[in-house]
């Protein structure tokens, strides 16, 4: 929402919002321009409509049915229009490419973006996350393309009719939304039936089976596939890798963040930026410049000696891989890091009820590379707790199935705050997943 108000307010279109926090994104808003009331009841329609105005009232899934200032504009006849609807509007307005899938949206759209910029195409952009070499999650460019991330979480990425649609890779999620797989499939086969061109991972056996994109992309083989980028080498703090197109050779490369999930979304990045007709030689100088958005592997700061990492990793195949390259730094001794890491705390906050209940075996599956654990409550999102689905229960079936690994829920973020400062130990690897606000440990620490 705040990315779509920093692009209609640079082109020109007055904008106020409503948001009862006083954070770094809110300030910046009405740094911009933007009218911002604190409080969200019907009175703030009755303000904007005092002058006869009768604006378009854009919300998000977040809001509900209820909410005093949406049930004002109905009463007042006003224009209500979705979140999407108005991302779509934008990604019909000029060439766009939207990035979609269950993993590495915010990562692949953040590195085409910034691929883009360093080829000085000036891209317009609306991410879910930070972009680094923008310092913001949205941009109005005045070049040609427009980068979006598309969500698929309610369904609505339906609406968008991109130039290039980039599909991620494709597994269950959302099942507060989503009935099963194959209503996620669906969903995910009209938002390509939409896009002008697809390119699609080909790593990714469900989108192997069920899709026919135009373009395919590898990490693991150049045969058969239109893009490619096979490691040559693997570490904790980086990846030198080799890209393909259509089998030949191109051109080596250092990726500056390690995983092999990392080189796959650089190489999707890679990938559509050849499929807009940018040169691979315009595109190089942009390699070493590529970093994660926020939130995703995020060192926050160091703590008497312990590194503290934000990650944004909330479903098992997330959590997995995000240990995964967390384990590579400890074992190489390289690292992003002020200093190599020797040990790896984990801590977790599950993000609402349905998902933990659904994924209960795969995060108990994937929570086990570690060090030692803690286990933040869950965090609802909105949701109703649902009987006998708790972080406790998480942890026993953790326990079961690693009996070895020391595991400790916290009753609250307070009480997690002191079970870090009580578990861990100096050139920790402190590092904190989800999609709640587990994000705050450090300014907890530090405080």
């Amino acid at each position: 929402m705040s990315a779509l108000a920093r692009i209609l307010v640079d082109r020109a279109h007055p904008v106020t919002g409503s948001d009862p926090r006083d954070n770094a994104t809110v300030r910046q808003l009405k740094e911009l321009g933007v009218g911002v009331y604190p409080e969200q009841n019907a009175t703030t329609i009755q303000a904007i409509t005092a002058s006869g105005l009768k604006p378009i009232v854009v919300v998000s899934s977040a809001i509900p049915e209820t909410n005093e200032e949406l049930v004002q504009a109905r009463v007042a006849g006003l224009t209500i229009w979705h979140r999407s609807d108005l991302l779509a509007a934008l990604i019909a307005e000029q060439p766009s490419i939207a990035v979609a899938g269950s993993h590495g949206k915010t990562t692949t759209s953040t590195l085409i973006t910034t691929l883009l910029v360093k080829a000085d195409e000036d891209p317009t952009a609306v991410i879910g996350g930070i972009v680094p070499c923008l310092k913001s999650n949205g941009h109005a460019g005045r070049g040609r393309l427009l980068v979006a991330e598309a969500d698929e979480s309610d369904g609505s990425l339906v609406k968008f009719e991109a130039h290039l649609g980039v599909l991620t890779n494709l597994e269950l999620d959302h099942t507060d939304h989503y009935s099963d797989l194959n209503d996620l499939i669906t969903t995910l086969q009209r938002f390509a039936d939409g896009c002008g061109r697809v390119l699609a991972n080909r790593d990714c056996p469900i989108l192997r089976e069920h899709f026919q994109p135009d373009s395919w992309w590898s990490v693991t083989s150049h045969e058969g596939v239109d893009f490619a980028a096979l490691p040559l080498r693997l570490d904790g703090d980086r990846c030198l890798a080799r890209f393909y197109e259509a089998g030949q050779a191109v051109g080596d490369f250092t990726l500056p963040m390690p995983g092999l999930h990392n080189l796959s979304n650089a190489t999707a990045a890679l990938s559509a930026c050849r499929m807009e007709g940018i040169p691979f030689q315009q595109l190089i100088p942009g390699l070493d410049a590529l970093q994660p958005p926020g939130r995703r592997f995020d060192l926050r700061g160091t703590w008497e000696g312990r590194h503290i990492v934000d990650d944004y990793a909330h479903h098992p195949s997330e959590v997995k891989a995000t240990l995964s390259m967390a384990q590579l730094m400890v074992s190489s001794g390289r690292s992003p890091l002020p200093s190599p890491p020797q040990r790896l705390l984990a801590v977790f906050q599950p993000h609402r009820y349905s998902r933990t209940q659904e994924f209960l075996e795969a995060f108990a599956g994937a929570l086990q590379n570690c060090d030692a654990l803690l286990l933040a409550p869950i965090y609802g999102a909105g949701e109703k707790p649902l009987a006998g689905v708790c972080s406790r229960t998480l942890a026993e079936r953790i326990r079961q199935l690693k009996p070895e690994l020391n595991v400790t829920v916290a009753e609250n973020l307070d009480h997690l705050t002191e079970l870090v400062r009580t578990h861990s130990r100096r050139e920790d690897l402190v590092l904190a997943m989800g999609a709640g606000d587990v994000n705050g440990l450090w300014t907890r620490l530090a405080a």
